[in-house]
């Protein structure tokens, strides 16, 4: 068996790896080849342009304006949605008291989980279709009916959420944070149910509060799903382009309204590919957002590491 075991490993692995280079790292040299091009996506005649497009890239006001806002989502979505996952899941796993005096959650926190996972089912199309009716201009959207009921709005002059500079990038994450919420609520809580509950009826005999508790002992000890999950969180800050698109849709191609204020880096490349035709200009925006994603990704993890704990 040990003569043969390389054979036998590298004949189980020929056909992923062979599937991998073909379908994932072959597109991506083809873009990269694509981007030193004036290829207009639908014609087969094209010219080398050098170095080009990535000229032209920093010198782009609209996608330089773009990679701010990827940066304002990559800051604000991963921490905004772990401190609240963090927070949920502490609360149904050990915020609670049980009546022998131990740690349990609070009271129906299986229905709880169910209730905050409900947003992770449904697909981001329908997210924003569900957020657009909540942030309608109109008296009949949600959060202006509740604002004008409250006398905070003037019925008469409700806001555009949708359409107000200073907000559109606010409204766009707060429809991100409560799709994610839920999931990582999941994650955690299922680490959380590996803690032993003896650590946390210790803590409590030795008169820690649930603030204590937390910040010494669950988050320690959850910090390599905490690490897993900023990771994600971040590639989804880098990406963003269904929520955009779809809810700021009449506001211009691929949305980005108004006056590109919503504009990331990914609304930005498939209006160029597709609406503008400049199919090579649009890849090397494609390689600058990979190159960026990895690089933030390493950074990430190289930021967030620290020494495992043991229990």
């Amino acid at each position: 068996m040990r003569k043969g075991q390389h054979r036998f490993v590298a004949g189980f692995l020929f056909v992923p790896v062979a599937l991998y280079l073909i379908f994932v790292i072959w597109p991506y040299i083809q873009t990269f080849g694509y981007s030193l091009t004036d290829w207009k996506g639908q014609s087969q005649t094209f010219k080398f342009v050098g170095l080009d497009n990535y000229k032209a890239l920093f010198e782009d006001d609209v996608f330089m304006q773009a990679i701010w806002h990827n940066i304002l989502f990559l800051i604000f979505i991963p921490a905004i949605t772990i401190l609240l996952a963090l927070f949920f899941a502490f609360m149904l796993n050990a915020g609670g008291r049980s009546r022998a005096g131990g740690v349990s959650g609070v009271a129906g926190s299986s229905f709880y989980k169910v209730v905050y996972f409900f947003p992770q089912v449904l697909s981001l199309a329908i997210v924003a279709v569900l957020f657009n009716a909540v942030y309608r201009s109109d008296g009949g959207g949600l959060l202006n009916g509740l604002l004008i009921k409250l006398g905070l709005v003037d019925a008469q002059n409700p806001m555009e959420w949708l359409n107000e500079p200073n907000l559109v990038l606010w409204m766009l994450m707060i429809a991100v944070v409560w799709h994610g919420v839920g999931f990582y609520l999941v994650l955690f809580s299922a680490a959380m149910q590996s803690i032993p509950k003896d650590i946390y009826e210790a803590a409590l005999i030795d008169g820690a509060g649930r603030n204590q508790s937390f910040f010494r002992i669950t988050l320690p000890l959850l910090w390599e799903s905490v690490q897993t999950a900023w990771v994600y969180l971040g590639i989804v800050a880098m990406d963003m382009f269904v929520l955009v698109s779809s809810m700021t849709q009449n506001m211009g191609a691929y949305g980005g309204g108004p006056d590109h204020k919503s504009d990331v880096m990914s609304t930005v490349m498939m209006r160029n590919f597709q609406y503008f035709g400049k199919s090579g200009y649009a890849c090397a925006m494609g390689v600058v957002m990979l190159l960026l994603t990895l690089v933030l990704s390493v950074v990430m993890l190289r930021a967030t590491r620290r020494d495992r704990v043991e229990f």
